[in-house]
């Protein structure tokens, strides 16, 4: 990887957790996302569970929705999610459903994570669809974002 593609994920990884931190905000789960395609947002999400009393308002899936309206017909084709949090296993699935190109992730999951901690759905070889990976960008300040908001429900 070449330095400003470090630098380019950095920067959008930086608009994920500003939406990590509007859900902190909020008493949600500091987990923030953002599509990115061609150097553009196309959308933003944060956790909205809380809020909407909705099990799947994931951040991911709040991300997706939102870039849909830029996005013609079902396919991320050239599309990365950038996350603050490993995706679960429906929001990985998510994402190899709308054949996402690239996920970006922050802090990994041991407990709900499936993009190589509890499994690896977005590059199961069995899929039609895998998408490359990178884990780690900003682990340390998305790690922090979520040990603060919990130590602060203790």
């Amino acid at each position: 990887m070449r330095g400003n593609d470090i630098e380019s994920m950095d920067g959008w990884m930086e608009e994920a957790l500003d939406q990590a931190r509007v859900a902190a905000a909020s008493g949600e789960v500091p987990v923030g996302a953002v599509v990115v395609r061609g150097g553009e947002v196309l959308g933003r999400g944060h956790n909205r569970r809380e809020e909407r009393g909705d099990p799947v308002a994931h951040a991911e899936l709040e991300a997706i929705a939102g870039a849909r309206r830029f996005v013609e017909g079902w396919r991320f084709e050239g599309c990365t999610m950038y996350v603050t949090l490993e995706p679960c296993a429906m929001c990985a699935g998510a994402l190899v459903n709308a054949r996402f190109e690239r996920l970006v992730f922050g802090a990994a999951d041991p407990k709900a994570g499936f993009c190589g901690s509890l499994g690896d759905l977005v590059r199961d070889p069995r899929l039609n669809h895998r998408l490359e990976v990178v884990a780690g960008v900003r682990a340390a300040d998305s790690s922090r974002l979520l040990k603060v908001f919990f130590a602060g429900l203790r």
